[in-house]
């Protein structure tokens, strides 16, 4: 069974790769400048104008690596470095084969600070062959966060 934010996690990773991929295609065509004024404009050649734009992230550069690298053991099932969105697959510690965990990512601003990043951590425990949600502790998160947070410093001081 699917909870409410995965699905709308998903829906929202889709419609910005959908806009992105628009605005992409708009911004790589052709302009042709023709002279309005000119007699034939088939008679002189038409100046053409390539509009080159090379895509930048829509996040932090620093947060959304040190959030690939942090979380680099799970399994990613999408990422929206546009949308600063990371979505990893349902992860089980070898050692635990029972539980498994699943995170969300989100990077809420290209400014390196604490409150442009927010995680979610999701549990599942398995009985009886089937996989129930389980309540997880809400320093998870946070800790998860920190550690994100603290490559960040690293890759920002490593790069300046």
């Amino acid at each position: 069974m699917i909870d409410l934010e995965t699905y709308m996690s998903k829906r929202f990773t889709q419609l910005a790769s959908i806009l992105f991929g628009a605005a992409l295609m708009t911004g790589c065509s052709t302009i042709n400048k023709v002279n309005p004024l000119s007699q034939s404009n088939a008679a002189k050649p038409r100046a053409t104008t390539s509009v080159q734009s090379r895509p930048s992230l829509g996040v932090n550069a620093f947060l959304w690596r040190a959030s690939l690298e942090t979380l680099n053991f799970m399994p990613l099932d999408s990422e929206d470095p546009f949308g600063g969105v990371i979505i990893t697959e349902w992860y089980a510690n070898p050692e635990l084969p029972t539980e498994r965990f699943k995170a969300t990512v989100y990077i809420l601003d290209t400014q390196l600070r604490a409150d442009a990043l927010k995680v979610s951590i999701f549990k599942q425990t398995n009985s009886g062959g089937a996989w129930r949600d389980a309540a997880i502790d809400a320093d998870t998160s946070r800790n998860i966060e920190n550690a994100i947070l603290t490559r960040a410093r690293e890759l920002f001081i490593a790069t300046n």
